[in-house]
């Protein structure tokens, strides 16, 4: 497969910068060019191993899907055993049910009875995680 080139130009639209800082990349030799005449030339190769990331072939070609996920650990003081059994049912049943995003929301409970303290740890999407905590809002200020 053929490598495409790009211009100063081209590059500079593709990354968000200026032409010059552009330019100013291809002197210090931080990015590999080619000079065509007095004009440069990128190939998408050099220009990913520049960023170290996947660049769209174009400014209109959509970029990845960004993947996130929040790793959350939420502490409870004052909450006796009953209610601290409640909110672990209620929650882990909540992360094992469906979906919307098809992301996986993992729930683990640990509950202190000397201490009358909880910890909910949540690992999962932002706003399947959001969710939850709205959720558990609710069921702690019933």
């Amino acid at each position: 497969m053929a490598d495409r080139f790009y211009s100063v130009d081209q590059v500079a639209d593709l990354l968000g910068l200026h032409v010059r800082t552009i330019r100013n990349y291809v002197r210090d030799g931080r990015l590999h060019a080619v000079r065509v005449g007095k004009q440069y030339r990128i190939t998408h190769s050099d220009l990913e191993a520049f960023t170290g990331a996947r660049v769209p072939a174009s400014a209109d070609e959509p970029a990845p899907p960004r993947h996130t996920e929040v790793s959350s650990i939420v502490e409870i003081d004052g909450i006796d055993a009953r209610t601290a059994d409640r909110v672990s049912t209620l929650l882990t049943s909540m992360a094992a049910g469906p979906r919307p995003g098809g992301q996986p929301l993992r729930v683990e409970t640990v509950y202190d009875r000397d201490r009358a303290r909880m910890k909910v740890i949540v690992l999962g999407g932002l706003g399947e995680t959001a969710s939850l905590f709205d959720y558990l809002e609710g069921v702690l200020a019933s």
